[in-house]
């Protein structure tokens, strides 16, 4: 499957990992690191170089408890960046995005995919992305990043997640994004306590099953921390072994800050997958 971002091409015949890029002051892991246009274009190159098959531009944290950001601060952070990635470098570009005019804004300044943690549930954000006429990445998410760690809680977690992205699959359909447009995203430590993502890793290929182009993002969660006690600078090790996971299940692409890193250890595993038989 290859997936047209406004004419440039995302090849999900074999896993990709999508490079974090986050342009704002407070994401968990990056925050502050590439507010500057010069230094967010450098750090785009360098995944590239690494390997990346997709940037993924942020103007707006949504770690647990982050701080809403304005229509027009969010745009003014992403558009110059987005532009000046799409003038450099040959890669679909993403946008991670809840806001309509945001969507909008970055479609036109050169983005080629919606990465939505809301799931166009926004008003406003289907009728932009039917317009912008991109694919879009649809994320479970229960509850506010405001708010969503404060007590999460599912009858059954793999269910209702699977309940949850298919009926926002069924809303897209119905506003005239095709399918073949779609990307899942099980929604990694977004109102999900540590054994809700546990369920879920476990269960990936429940999902992978909806035959729809699965997006994992564990890279240096919270998650992690919780589990194994470790800063977010120690959590490499652990966000390789479930991209690995991941992969071996089926997913498609691996959001990563560590994008050298992920490209090695998803391509071992699709090697190994992929590997003929003998004797």
């Amino acid at each position: 499957m290859i997936l047209d971002c406004a004419g440039k091409a995302l090849d999900l015949t074999h896993p990709q990992v999508m490079g974090i890029l986050n342009v704002t002051p407070d994401s968990f892991s990056d925050g502050g690191q590439f507010l500057a246009q010069d230094s967010a274009l450098a750090q785009a190159k360098q995944m590239v170089a690494d390997g990346a098959g997709i940037i993924d531009v942020g103007g707006e944290s949504t770690r647990p408890g982050a701080a809403i950001v304005s229509v027009d601060e969010e745009i003014s952070r992403v558009v110059p960046v987005i532009e000046a990635i799409h003038s450099e470098i040959d890669i679909p570009i993403s946008i991670d995005t809840s806001k309509p005019e945001v969507i909008r804004a970055a479609i036109a300044a050169g983005a080629g995919l919606i990465n939505d943690v809301r799931a166009l549930t926004v008003d406003g954000a289907i009728s932009a992305a039917v317009d912008c006429d991109v694919p879009v990445c649809l994320m479970h998410a229960q509850g506010s990043p405001q708010t969503m760690q404060d007590d999460p809680r599912y009858d059954d977690v793999v269910s209702n997640v699977i309940e949850f992205l298919l009926e926002r699959v069924s809303v897209c359909e119905q506003a005239g994004i095709s399918r073949d447009k779609v990307i899942l995203d099980p929604g990694f430590g977004f109102g999900k306590r540590a054994t809700h993502n546990l369920q879920l890793m476990k269960h990936l290929a429940k999902i992978i099953a909806l035959e729809l182009p699965v997006l994992v993002g564990v890279s240096r969660k919270s998650m992690i921390g919780k589990l194994l006690n470790v800063s977010v600078e120690e959590r490499l090790a652990a966000s390789l072994s479930l991209a690995a996971l991941s992969v071996w299940q089926g997913a498609k692409i691996i959001r990563s800050h560590d994008v050298r890193e992920t490209v090695q250890a998803i391509m071992m595993c699709d090697h190994v997958m992929k590997v003929q038989d003998i004797g």
